[in-house]
């Protein structure tokens, strides 16, 4: 059977990831297999998120990328406006990413750019700030209802102790990776 399928019966494997890890102990005697499951599963559960958002915004008529950009401005509060660069910020996409997002929002009257004035005797451009229109406003109201909704019913089984838990270690260990994968190399064992 192959990874991450079910069985004839229409089942699960109890724990996949623990077959791997075995299965690679006994392959590989001292490979370091302490990630497998740990990490295994992470990337099903990401790859099996990632496609129900997909189904959940094409059934909101939105794509990833405008969710994320409408998303960010409308976490801001009022009046829902921020500057590409803080765009950038908050998103982790590059600026290039942001203003090709801006742009084919704004092409679909879900927000509005505007540049700002550079402050006398600064050098440096000016700010483009961006933001949310009316029809963007009613968009992402609607869309992150749909998107939060479905992703509340995949963890609804945990209780809510389990999900503090389940959220502080991956927080955690996001803070971990992030700082040894930083500076593209991972500290020594």
């Amino acid at each position: 059977m192959p990874e991450g399928t079910r069985d004839s019966d229409g089942e699960w494997p109890p724990y996949p990831a623990a077959e791997i890890a075995a299965a690679w102990r006994r392959e590989r005697p001292g490979a370091p297999t302490e990630s497998i499951e740990i990490v295994t599963p992470i990337w099903w559960l990401a790859k099996l998120f990632t496609d129900d958002r997909a189904r959940a915004l094409r059934a909101a008529d939105i794509d990833a990328a405008t969710l994320d950009l409408l998303s960010v401005l409308r976490r801001s509060g009022p009046p829902y406006s921020l500057t590409t660069r803080q765009i950038a910020y908050r998103t982790l996409v590059t600026a290039g990413a942001v203003s090709q997002r801006v742009a084919r929002a704004e092409n679909q009257g879900l927000v509005e750019r505007t540049v700002e004035e550079r402050t006398p005797g600064k050098a440096g451009r000016a700010a483009v700030r961006v933001t949310l229109t009316e029809a963007g406003h009613e968009l992402i109201e609607q869309s992150v209802d749909e998107v939060l909704s479905r992703e509340a019913r995949l963890v609804d089984e945990l209780s809510v102790t389990e999900r503090e838990a389940l959220a502080s270690l991956l927080g955690k260990l996001l803070q971990q990776v992030r700082e040894q994968t930083a500076s593209g190399e991972q500290r020594p064992s």
